[in-house]
């Protein structure tokens, strides 16, 4: 069996992996709070333990592999954004306003990572589907002394669990002179945190021994993984932004909850990305969700492509020049390996990196290897297990060649006229145009390149000329 090696953030080696049970292969990950679209930060994690979803499946058997990612489905901006459509006149309670939001938001978010080419996990959970299980595991910390109740709140007592800090590598006394910590009367100490919190009567809530409230964000994805996974399980994941504070208490929670049990085993955190070379914001301009890619015709696995490249550990950057690069690769790829059906024929050296803390990067440079030496079958079969190459995937490739050079010509010509006359409706409507009929059209300083998206209305083009 192929030996896997993981980077575990608890121990910070590099770690052989050996599940509890091979039968039984166990991994959590942190999925989004559903209020809006995802960015394409979101989507680093989902891409990254997709792959390692895949790898485990290959190495244990599909059967054999249960891959959890929650939902987040009570919060206060989903609070938030449910009465700003209420104020704007909507009729409906506020719990219905509220479910449409997340049942919208989650439609959304699978539409956008089926676009990327990732499996769906084995469970979703909604955090409001298991109220109840959160409700006693925080009556179960308060028998054994790790929480209190105060002024409606139930906090969890920080300084009960020895082992705090353990996983960012920090002490309290240090967070505490380090950090804001929200203080409050009701807390015993700076950094105790809310396991659960009063509602009014116009916010979603449900009864508690200690009255109606909801949870804190922190004891849902303990709660969620106790239910599912069981008390000791092998993998949990997530962005390295989760490392403190919520993974920090998601252990203190399960470990007094459970103090015989292990959690997780294993801790994977996958580095934050940056839109060409800074730190994407919206402030810089640079913020996009993932469907803003996709309606610019950037294709689903083009975007994959391009997060596989950087190790998971790395910061990524997220460049047109590196989307124009890897739709050109794969392009050459979909081209070489037309026709060829392997199964499972996983090529060694591919299989080799992955099981090397998930090098995606020197898989990627095997596939190269191999579509450099017409070797077809490991290229694809290859691709197949880091999600590449697959049918689902692959509409965009199959457009029909098309010759973009005489549009952006009359695009550039259109522009040169609008600096002269500093009138820019023909330039931005035939801009306009062309974007309406699925091209992709990314204008900057040295020129205009134009690109075919998956969706390219050749009718609508024909009409421009």
């Amino acid at each position: 069996m192929t030996e896997i090696r993981l980077t575990n953030t608890k121990t910070r080696k590099k770690e052989v992996f050996a599940p509890i049970d091979p039968e039984n292969v166990r991994m959590y990950v942190c999925g989004p709070t559903v209020y809006d679209r995802a960015h394409i930060g979101n989507a680093r994690p989902v891409i990254v333990f997709d792959v390692l979803f895949r790898l485990l499946r290959h190495v244990y058997g599909e059967e054999y592999v249960t891959y959890v990612r929650n939902f987040t489905d009570v919060d206060d901006k989903i609070n938030a954004e449910a009465q700003r459509r209420k104020d704007a006149g909507d009729p409906r309670t506020l719990e219905e306003l509220i479910r449409e939001r997340t049942d919208e938001t989650i439609r959304w978010y699978h539409d956008d990572m089926n676009a990327l080419g990732n499996l769906a996990p084995t469970q979703e959970p909604r955090a409001t589907e298991y109220v109840g299980q959160m409700i006693a595991m925080i009556a179960d910390l308060i028998r054994r002394g790790h929480a209190y109740e105060k002024a409606g709140h139930v906090l969890f007592r920080v300084r009960s669990y020895e082992a705090y800090g353990k996983l960012s590598g920090r002490s309290v006394d240090d967070m505490i002179a380090g950090a804001r910590v929200e203080v409050a009367p009701f807390k015993e100490d700076p950094m105790d945190f809310v396991l659960w919190k009063p509602s009014t009567d116009d916010l979603p809530g449900w009864e508690s021994p200690w009255g109606r409230g909801r949870p804190g964000w922190h004891i849902e994805c303990s709660a969620m993984s106790r239910e599912l996974l069981g008390e000791s399980f092998d993998i949990h994941g997530g962005g390295i932004d989760l490392q403190f504070p919520h993974h920090e208490n998601e252990i203190a929670q399960s470990m007094c909850a459970h103090p015989d049990a292990d959690f997780a085993r294993f801790w994977l955190h996958n580095e934050m990305l940056q839109v060409e070379g800074k730190k994407m914001s919206k402030s810089l301009g640079n913020f996009f969700t993932v469907r803003d890619l996709l309606d610019k015709g950037v294709p689903g696995e083009v975007i994959r492509f391009v997060f596989l490249s950087t190790h998971y550990s790395k910061p990524m950057d997220w460049t047109e020049e590196k989307a124009k690069q890897a739709a050109r690769t794969l392009r050459k790829w979909r081209e070489m390996t037309e026709g060829v059906n392997v199964a499972g024929n996983v090529p060694l050296p591919v299989l080799q990196a992955l099981a090397d803390d998930l090098n995606t990067a020197g898989a990627l440079a095997e596939l190269h290897g191999f579509a450099r030496d017409g070797q077809v079958d490991e290229l694809k079969a290859g691709a197949a297990l880091l999600g590449l190459l697959g049918d689902n995937l692959g509409a965009w490739a199959k457009a029909p060649g098309i010759v973009l050079d005489a549009f952006a010509e009359r695009l550039g010509a259109l522009r040169e006229t609008a600096r002269e006359t500093k009138d820019y409706v023909a330039a931005d409507s035939y801009r306009d145009a062309l974007i309406a009929a699925g091209v992709s059209v990314s204008i900057a300083k040295d020129g205009i390149v134009l690109a075919a998206g998956p969706d390219i209305d050749l009718a609508k083009l024909k009409a421009l000329k």
